[in-house]
């Protein structure tokens, strides 16, 4: 089915259609040891054998983490920071440090995004609309996480081994940087969709997919009811939901009669080898689906098209960035967990085959 035209760029009740694509032009993925002995085992641009990366503290190994993705990226693309227009993204740190630290060191115009895991989309997405807009010619965005920064902040220090709950996931500690332009490329973003708050009750912060789970049931019910595309994608990917979480995302979309079995995944199931690795119920953290969708996703999208699966020429994928707006604050007073599901749908189609 072709994309739906729409004068103001806006289907249905909230999907934003771009007026020409949005490449992602080039991209890196870095990750700690634990994560490289996962699922995704030899795919990241680069692995930090131990999780101090030679920093005096966590939170500077998680800058350290956001820089070295954000520098690699631009290798990639051949760039350097002052072809970028904008540096934008998030990390789970209080006031998002480790994006805030990496930016210092770019001397261009940043733009500091929270949205907790989704942060990535939601990067996607505003960097996305200044560049459809005409409002620039480069955007990064950089997503990052680290396991002990986050325990430390948001439940207990790992030097202190408190025993995890089953319902808990293990936070990644990666990175992903993506390096977006105007015009189509051979993956690019073709459709943003907003998510909105979505809150069940739920205030158990070691079971955070629950949390989630709602809002992504929302923002993808959302897409499939204003696009009328879901058979035309081939992959529905989650950010973290976890074991859990995607088990209650799964079962309720398709009890609203939606054929999402056989192609949605989630980032925080596709990361870690849970069992052997004993992560409990998955992968979490804004470095999650940002070091996944890059080392597994994307990859898989092309390998899709060049061994013709499924007979298409292109490939597509609804990428659905989650996020528990928690904090250790919130928590402790005993407020329910917002969730907030943002995405996006990324088309790759190889050059050759582009329409001219």
């Amino acid at each position: 089915m072709e994309l739906k035209k729409t004068a103001n760029r806006r289907i249905g009740s909230r999907t934003l259609q771009f007026a020409s694509p949005v490449a992602i032009k080039a991209w890196a993925t870095v990750a700690g040891r634990k994560e490289n002995e996962g699922k995704l085992t030899g795919q990241y641009d680069y692995v930090f054998e131990e999780n101090r990366l030679g920093q005096k503290s966590w939170e500077r190994a998680e800058q350290r983490l956001q820089q070295s993705a954000l520098e690699l990226a631009l290798e990639k693309a051949g760039l350097s920071f002052h072809h970028l227009s904008y540096y934008m993204g998030g990390d789970l740190l209080n006031q998002i440090v480790a994006t805030s630290y990496t930016a210092r060191m770019t001397d261009v115009p940043y733009i500091g995004l929270y949205g907790a895991c989704s942060s990535l989309a939601e990067g996607m997405i505003v960097g996305g609309c200044m560049l459809d807009g005409g409002y620039g010619e480069r955007v990064a965005v950089c997503t990052s996480s680290h396991h002990d920064a986050a325990e430390q902040q948001l439940r207990y220090p790992t030097e202190m081994g408190v025993q995890r709950t089953l319902s808990a996931q293990w936070t990644v500690t990666g990175s992903g940087a993506y390096i977006l332009e105007p015009g189509r490329g051979e993956w690019s973003i073709l459709q943003a969709i907003p998510g909105k708050i979505v809150d069940r009750g739920i205030s158990n912060s070691s079971d955070m997919g629950s949390a989630m789970a709602a809002a992504a049931i929302d923002t993808i019910s959302c897409w499939i009811e204003d696009t009328e595309l879901l058979d035309d994608v081939d992959y529905i990917v989650t950010g973290d939901l976890g074991k859990i979480g995607y088990e209650i995302c799964k079962k309720q979309l398709i009890q609203r009669g939606y054929a999402v079995d056989g192609k949605y995944f989630d980032c925080g199931m596709e990361i870690y080898h849970a069992e052997q690795q004993d992560v409990h119920a998955g992968g979490s953290g804004c470095g999650c689906s940002a070091v996944v969708l890059g080392a597994g996703f994307l990859p898989q999208m092309k390998a899709d098209v060049e061994n013709r699966k499924r007979g298409k020429t292109t490939c597509r994928l609804l990428y659905v960035g989650t996020g528990a707006l928690l904090s250790p604050v919130t928590v402790q007073q005993g407020e329910s967990i917002p969730g907030i599901a943002h995405g996006v749908l990324i088309e790759y189609s190889p050059t050759d085959l582009q329409e001219v």
